[in-house]
């Protein structure tokens, strides 16, 4: 048999790596910077630039408003004051006039007023004069007594319709409210202390409002003293 070639064997060589791809546009330089920007662990990170500084205010300015000048500041300040005396004096104007209108208003109420009772009362007048008028030789005391009695209720009657109340404290207690004590009086007993015992004035009062107090004399009782019993 013929011999069998012999194939000497070489070990295989490595391949050369390829250098890994670089990305386009990418620099990986290392930013160059003084050696102790470094830390421990490795090159410091770059500066990430911020944005551009502005200006505030005008260019060339330090960043206040523009000043007015003073010959407009002063005419400015002197439009304004002559628009707030203007104001006032409308105001005062205003005021016045309603003062005046007001017055003048509460006259003629005040007036009308008046003119509405002497209206009312003008009958009573007559009648008051009628009775004046009477004479003597013809007429009684008696007829002239009830005349004027007349007289008298159709007067509180008329007045009654405008508001006026008569007050008569008789035999009621006694209300310094409503009473003008002028004199005191024996009590015949303890339950009459502080009545009224004798109205000398009339009180009136009109819409509730008091005109004028009944002037009245006060019951006031006191206890009796008990003699001394003789042993």
């Amino acid at each position: 048999m013929g011999k069998k070639p012999h194939f000497k064997h070489h070990p295989a060589e490595a391949a050369p790596v390829p250098d890994a791809p670089v990305a386009a546009g990418l620099d990986t330089a290392l930013p160059e910077g003084p050696p102790e920007a470094a830390g421990a662990d490795g090159p410091a990170p770059p500066a990430v630039a911020g944005p551009p500084e502005t200006e505030v205010g005008p260019p060339g300015g330090n960043g206040l408003a523009p000043m007015e000048p003073v010959g407009q500041d002063v005419a400015r300040l002197e439009r304004e004051l002559a628009d707030q005396k203007d104001k006032l004096l409308r105001i005062a104007a205003d005021f016045d006039n309603y003062r005046k209108r007001t017055a003048k208003e509460k006259a003629e109420t005040w007036g009308r007023a008046q003119a509405d009772l002497l209206q009312r009362v003008l009958e009573v007048i007559d009648d008051l004069g009628r009775v004046a008028h009477l004479d003597p030789a013809q007429t009684s005391a008696q007829a002239l007594h009830e005349g004027m009695g007349l007289v008298e209720r159709k007067l509180l009657k008329t007045l009654e319709g405008v508001g006026l109340e008569r007050v008569d404290p008789s035999g009621q207690v006694f209300d310094p409210n409503a009473h003008e004590a002028v004199m005191t009086a024996p009590a015949p007993s303890a339950e009459l202390d502080g009545s009224v015992s004798m109205v000398f004035q009339a009180g009136y009062r009109i819409n509730g409002m008091l005109l004028r107090p009944a002037r009245v004399a006060v019951y006031a009782w006191t206890e009796p003293v008990e003699p001394d019993v003789v042993n």
